[in-house]
């Protein structure tokens, strides 16, 4: 099933299934999804879902439909597209396509060994020798991305070691041990702001993570919670 995710900078404001063929755009409010600001045209733009195609139609609004930042007419919709509708954006999420190997955000952000290897990452000595075995915590937790266009995605830390960030730029581990959860800076490119857990930077220690801590790594922010 396709979605739509409605947002205005960066902050995730709706959700949309799309379950119906036709779902139009705009101001007014016999709109399926209704942007309610003077940028957006009372009929602003249609969706029509055919079979497991979807296309998008701009309904000669005064401000135009963009589709990743190009002015549209028709569009055929891909997995991942943003379209930008007045100030708002909607990204298209086709829950098809939209599996853990082929999500950006995972691609992006969480990191398999194999990655690290590959990058010549490792984890800092900081993490320890166990956090490759499996290592109880006391309590679970998550991570969930609080700004940007994955904003409300959540990551779940069940793993002994959870590897983040973008190999050359800056990654971060998360380690999940019986006292609890730490966090340690793997790696920092020259002359780019360190990862920062509550506004401070990381440093080279491991840093012990609390209930409602905000991480912010390569311009994302992410709250910490505890289940």
């Amino acid at each position: 099933m396709a979605r739509l995710i409605l947002s205005l900078d960066g902050q995730v404001l709706a959700e949309y299934n799309m379950m119906k063929e036709r779902y139009t755009v705009g101001r007014l409010q016999d709109n399926d999804v209704r942007i309610d600001n003077p940028t957006v045209s009372g009929h602003h733009s249609l969706i029509i879902n055919i079979l497991n195609d979807s296309f998008l139609e701009d309904l000669n609004s005064t401000n135009g439909t963009y589709v990743n930042g190009k002015l549209i007419k028709k569009h055929a919709l891909q997995n991942g597209d943003l379209i930008t509708v007045g100030r708002h954006q909607l990204r298209f999420v086709d829950s098809a396509t939209d599996s853990e190997e082929h999500d950006e955000f995972a691609q992006t952000m969480v990191l398999s060994k194999s990655d690290m290897a590959a990058s010549g990452v490792h984890p800092a000595p900081a993490a320890g020798r166990g956090a490759d075995r499996a290592a109880p915590a006391a309590v679970s937790a998550k991570i969930q991305v609080l700004n940007g266009n994955f904003a409300g995605r959540e990551v779940a830390l069940n793993k002994a070691l959870t590897t983040m960030g973008q190999p050359g730029v800056q990654v971060i581990a998360i380690t999940r041990r019986a006292d609890g959860y730490n966090l340690v800076q793997v790696e920092n490119a020259p002359n780019r702001e360190p990862p920062k857990v509550n506004g401070q930077p990381i440093g080279s220690q491991a840093r012990k993570l609390n209930d409602n801590d905000v991480i912010e790594l390569v311009g994302i922010k992410m709250g910490f919670f505890l289940d």
